[in-house]
């Protein structure tokens, strides 16, 4: 044998340490070998709560299982965030460094509430300002100290931008409209101040809720601290069965800061008239929305939000979206 083709003492080492590291990781189970980091154009993040109210939990699954970097936060341990405190935010601050995630925005529930002076809203909850769907009760005398609340949040958790919505959802809003856009007008503005951005997600159940109500809306407040939050899927929920792509077409796309995921199907003889399904089994067309981003530009966040419960938990339904979320993705690089 030549001293060319001696095996050495060293490759021989290396050899039974990648061995034996291999033998390891395949009697770890699952949940303790985390995922290749997914690269991706985007910030690709999912809303915690939407997995587990266990804050510490849903960041193990955002990182460790799906291999994100980013995490959108709006509820946990059974509370809001807008009505965290410090000792509150330190814990939360602490899982995140733990996980290495960063924050996209604070969910918060700003301007979630009923318009004052207006009829009541068939959305508003049935017990005055009891509750929404994520534990925030306030009212619209509170929604000044809300935002300070919320503007401190985003220094808090380092991020530049700050969730809102434009009042539970009037039957005739046009009487009300130019009031309801110089209250985000002046929310934006006081945002814009603090060098934040306030994000309008068009929700069904609130005053601008479609594509075409969000390219009106965005048009009336001319503000650059105010942007969309996008949400073809609360669009479709609306009944804008064409939210993608052709609603998406009338928005100006520079004025998108912020994108949720998830999808909804028409259900016209239901009380609601649609249903929540699973990303890639409803509308809108993720591959093609997540493309028509890409080619306008948007690298902000595409955060999942799940709200589809046909997988039987929360986690079970979010780990399903993820996996259509993630083919989606990967199909638009296509």
């Amino acid at each position: 044998m030549s001293p060319t083709s001696r095996p050495s003492s060293i490759s021989r080492r290396a050899f039974l340490r990648n061995t034996s590291a291999a033998a390891l990781a395949t009697s770890l189970p699952p949940s303790l070998i985390a995922a290749a980091p997914f690269k991706s154009s985007f910030r690709v993040a999912v809303i915690s709560d939407e997995i587990s109210q266990d804050f510490d939990h849903a960041c193990s699954v955002i990182a460790n299982d799906f291999g994100l970097e980013w995490v959108e936060i709006r509820a946990m341990w059974g509370k809001n965030i807008s009505k965290f405190d410090d000792v509150d935010i330190a814990k939360a601050n602490a899982i995140l460094d733990k996980y290495k995630l960063r924050v996209t925005d604070i969910a918060s529930p700003l301007f979630k509430t009923d318009f004052p002076g207006a009829p009541r809203s068939k959305s508003s909850p049935v017990v005055d300002h009891a509750q929404d769907t994520h534990g925030a009760s306030f009212a619209f005398k509170e929604q000044d100290e809300l935002l300070d609340k919320c503007i401190a949040l985003a220094r808090q958790f380092k991020t530049d931008r700050i969730r809102c919505f434009d009042f539970w959802r009037l039957d005739d809003q046009a009487p009300y409209r130019e009031a309801i856009n110089a209250k985000l007008l002046e929310a934006a503005n006081k945002a814009g101040k603090e060098k934040l951005l306030l994000l309008l997600e068009n929700e069904f159940e609130c005053n601008t809720a479609t594509a075409r109500e969000s390219a009106k809306t965005l048009a009336a407040v001319q503000s650059p601290h105010l942007m969309l939050n996008w949400d073809p899927g609360n669009a479709v929920a609306r009944g804008e069965a064409d939210a993608f792509p052709t609603g998406f077409n009338l928005l100006p796309t520079n004025r998108i800061g912020h994108c949720h995921v998830k999808c909804a199907v028409l259900k016209p003889q239901t009380k609601s008239g649609f249903e929540w399904a699973a990303v890639g089994q409803g509308l809108p067309d993720w591959t093609a929305q997540f493309r028509a981003l890409k080619q306008a530009g948007y690298r902000q966040a595409v955060s999942l939000e799940t709200h589809w419960t046909g997988g039987g938990s929360p986690e079970a339904s979010s780990r399903t979206s993820w996996s259509g979320m993630k083919e989606a993705l990967e199909k638009s690089d296509a």
